[in-house]
Parts: C-alpha cells; structure tokens; sequence
C-alpha cells in the first residue's frame, strides 16, 4: 500500500508545494507562454506528474502508471464518450443539411438583430454546449450570424460571450462529473452549488449581448425582452440542476430561454431600419430566403426533441434504477493508495456506468435520429468515425490531462497544494473562482481546469473550514468565464468568421467583460462563504 505524504520535500509543506505545482507550472507556460499546442502541454505535463509523483513522493512507479491509465480510461469514458457522440448527432443534421433548415427558422423568428443574437448565441448556443461543447458553440454561432448579416468581429464576440452561462453543465454534464469524480463529492451536491451560481451570469449574460449588439440603444429597447430571456433560461437551469438532473441543466435552460422570448411581444416586432442598417455591417446569406416545408422544419428540431425525451425518461426513477444495474465496478489494477490518514481512496476502485451514462443516452438519441432524418446505416457509421478522426488532438488533450490529474490527486500532490492554498484563509473564498478563471483561459476547457485544481481546492476548503462543495463549484463558475478569452477558443472564432490573425483584436474586446464578470463571481463565492448569502447553498 502506498500512503500519501503531505510534506515528502525536507519536511516542509512549502518547499513540497513547489515542486508539486511543477506539472501544473508546465502545463500553464506551455500553453500559456510557449503556446504549445494543447496535447503536447498536457503530454509534458503528464510526464512531470509522473516523474515527480515517482522521485519526490515516492509512489511506486506502477501505481503511478496506473494511476495515470485510469484518468486516461475515465477521459475516454464516459467524458468522450459523451462529446464523440453529441458532435455525431450535429454532423448528421448538417450533412442532410437539416442544419440549414434550422438556421433559416431562426432566422424568420424576429427581424431584429438584437433579438437575434438572444437566440442564436444564447438560446441555440447553449443548447449547443449543452449537447457538445469544447468550442463548437462559438463555431456554429458565429457562422449563423455572420451569415444573417453580422460583421464578423461583432458575431465573433457576442458568440465568445455568450458562451459562458452555460459551460458549467455542457456537454451533458460534463464538467460537474469531472469534477464530481475528481473531488469524490456527490454529483448532485456539487451540480446545485454551480446551479446557484451560474444562474446568476445568465441574468446579466442578454443584457450585455444586446449592449455589445446595439449599445445603449440596444439596452433601452430591448431590455425587457432580454430580461425575460435571461430569467427563464436562470430558473430552468437552478431547477433542472437541482431537482431533475444536471445532463439536462442546460437543455432545459436554453429551450426556456428561446420559448420565452419569442413569447414576449416586444421581442417579435420587426426592427426598424435604422437599427438593422447600423448593426448588419454584413452580407446577408441570400440562403435566408429560401421557404422550408413544415415537416422539414420539425425534422430538423427532431434530434435535440429526442435527446430531451430519452434524457427525461431517463430521469424516471425506475428506469434510472433499471439503467443503474448495469454499472460494473472494478478494483482498479495496480493501485492501493491511502491518504495521509491511512484510509483507502476512492479511486481504487473504477465505476463503469455502462447504459446510464450520458454518452450512451447520447447514442441512442443519434440512432434515432439517424432514423428520423433518414440517414443510411453506413453513412451514420462513416460520420462517428470521422468524429472521431476531427477530435483526434482533443481526444488526445483530454486523457493526457485527465491522466495528469489522477496522477496529482492519488500520489498527494494536490492534497498538499491544497493545505498550503489553505493558508490564504477567508481570502481563498475570493481566490477560488480565480483559480478556475485562469484554468479555462489557458486549457479552453472547464473540464481540464475542473480536472486539474477540484481535487486542490476541495483539500483547501477543508483546512481552512469552508464547504467543499462551494469552492469545488467556484472552480467551475469561475472557469466559465475565462472561456471567451481561451486561445484556443479566440481561434476558433475567427477561424469560422474569417479573421484569421485577428485573435488579439477579440481578445481585447472580449477580456474586459471577462475579468468583469469574474470580479462578480468572486463577489457571490465571498457573500456565499458568509451568512449575507450563505441561505443560497443546499
């Protein structure tokens, strides 16, 4: 058995704290300074957790690879699993160009442009992230728009903002599992502290969209229609994340969103002139105009009705108890470690949700989406595996991380990061949303940023007698705001609206919102530390 140590370097906590940073020092200035690409980063990474995990803490070196093949597994599944099979489902909507159809339908629902970008990159986007993530929000948003006349920058940015509210449960759930399984606190309890607070981003989210559309013009007559958005889509993603299920946080929220919009009045009135011509700078797709039959246009919403359906049955008690049977539990191979207390760790042992997961709920959906929207059996195949074959790096970025992450948890060297973070005491309620902040901004990915500081700020938590779950969560409430400002997401907005070069021009308009909105998370973990708004917390 390998016990972990907390102060393994000359006896000190703070000297053991540096070196166990190192992997993560080299993630960040690989990335961050060097600008390796992020499968590298995490490779080299990798290899210093090992190395340090071996030489400075002692691990045996086959507990140590072991520790890293289980991160590796538990990246590809259920993690992957999940994004592999989302993507699927949107690629085979575009290749029977049902995608389009989609588009167009927007496109008809107001004729103001303010209104539509609410739509679009908030209501559509998030649906998005809920079902894919990991950039593809931003991608297909900013193409939309550009393509109902906005000038790419500004679709670029309000596609960049957007892309916040709903990242904590994108990608059905994904980074609250991650992070769930990384801290080994119960999933619904870390899902309802993230459901109270991201909540609040998306009533302050509209209000600035139609700010950066229309400036104060825009706020002035569009307001209530964004308000009315921005509080529906806040109340279904608290309730869904915290009574139904936190895979369908998002879905539910968006859905609530786009419905209570195009129920407001205000916001179906076309627009006038004068705004259209001084917001779409651009050309308009000639595309737009085209007239879709109606049983086409309910193909086309078929694939996210279906993901609700199977996802709410799901969610059905027996059925979840049914589903539940099939998951296998392994003692993992090769590993037996111990905290510092001498009790044995989770993550000895390996859960397998074999049919329960979301991945799978996932690919039963696209089966029957490839049914509905008519797609042969060897063309359905041909596009998972070219899924496949597009994720290749961010398959490769997401173990090799994931690995790194196990590999500092299971051999001490989060948990002594994490006594030494302690020390900040009150201020680590203010710090912890930083933490995550600067996670994503660097890896592009909440998941990785959950991954890699969960575990950290848990232990911190502890030694300095805060609630787990409320610094665990502030990671991925913090982390979403360093979404828009992510290399790696600034690329692919202006990779799909064609401004190459022009990351630096986005990133300058974009972080001063980002670093706002922060200062506003950081603000609610402080009052939620505190009895101001300690009520808030489960």
């Amino acid at each position: 058995m390998y016990v972990q140590q907390l102060e393994p370097v000359a006896d000190s906590l703070g000297l053991s704290a540096l070196v166990a940073a190192l992997p993560l020092v080299i993630v960040l200035i690989l990335l961050g300074g060097v600008r390796l690409k992020a499968h590298l980063a995490g490779l080299a990474g990798l290899l210093a957790a090992v190395l340090v995990a071996w030489l400075a803490y002692g691990m045996p070196l086959d507990q140590t690879v072991s520790s890293a093949a289980q991160g590796a597994v538990f990246g590809l599944f259920p993690i992957l699993w999940i994004v592999v099979n989302a993507l699927w489902v949107y690629r085979m909507t575009v290749r029977t160009r049902h995608f389009d159809i989609l588009r167009r339908s927007f496109g008809r629902l107001s004729d103001d442009p303010r209104i539509q970008a609410l739509v679009v990159a908030f209501c559509f986007g998030a649906l998005l992230e809920a079902l894919a993530g990991f950039g593809a929000p931003v991608a297909i948003c900013s193409v939309m728009l550009v393509a109902l006349g906005f000038d790419p920058v500004r679709a670029a940015v309000v596609s960049l903002v957007a892309n916040t509210a709903p990242v904590a449960f994108g990608a059905m759930g994904t980074p609250v599992v991650t992070l769930a399984q990384v801290t080994g606190l119960p999933l619904d309890d870390v899902a309802s502290v993230v459901g109270r607070q991201t909540p609040l981003l998306a009533l302050v989210v509209p209000l600035l969209l139609v700010g950066l559309v229309d400036g104060r013009r825009g706020l002035r007559e569009t307001w209530v229609p964004a308000l009315v958005c921005g509080v529906a889509f806040a109340v279904a993603q608290f309730a869904a994340s915290n009574y139904v299920s936190a895979q369908l946080a998002d879905i539910a929220a968006s859905l609530a969103g786009a419905g209570a919009l195009v129920a407001v009045p205000h916001a179906r009135v076309p627009a006038a002139e004068s705004v259209r011509a001084s917001v779409l700078t651009g050309a308009r797709s000639e595309e737009l105009d085209e007239a879709d039959p109606r049983r086409e246009v309910l193909r086309a919403y078929a694939p996210y009705a279906l993901i609700v359906v199977i996802f709410s049955i799901a969610q059905i008690p027996a059925v979840k108890d049914w589903l539940a049977e099939a998951t296998r539990m392994y003692d993992w191979p090769f590993l037996d470690v111990a905290g510092p207390d001498g009790k044995p760790v989770g993550g000895n042992v390996f859960t397998w949700p074999i049919v329960s997961t979301g991945g799978t709920l996932v690919l039963i959906a696209g089966v029957c989406t490839a049914v509905v929207l008519g797609v042969h059996a060897r063309v359905a195949v041909k596009e998972w595996l070219a899924t496949v074959r597009e994720l290749r790096f961010a398959i490769l970025t997401v173990t090799s991380v994931l690995a790194l992450a196990y590999v500092m948890n299971l051999s001490g060297q989060a948990a002594t990061i994490g006594h030494f973070v302690a020390a900040a005491g009150a201020g680590l309620a203010f710090l912890s949303p930083v933490l995550g902040w600067f996670g994503v901004a660097v890896s592009g990915s909440d998941t990785s940023a959950n991954a890699l500081f969960g575990a950290l700020q848990v232990t911190a938590a502890r030694e300095s007698g805060l609630s787990p779950e409320l610094l665990a969560a502030a990671n991925s409430s913090g982390g979403v705001l360093g979404k828009m400002i992510s290399p790696q997401n600034l690329t692919i907005a202006c990779a799909a609206g064609g401004l190459a070069g022009r990351e630096g021009d986005l990133l300058r308009k974009v972080l001063p919102w980002s670093l706002g909105l922060l200062l506003v998370m950081c603000l609610i973990v402080v009052l939620q530390s505190s009895p101001v708004l300690g009520w808030m917390l489960p």
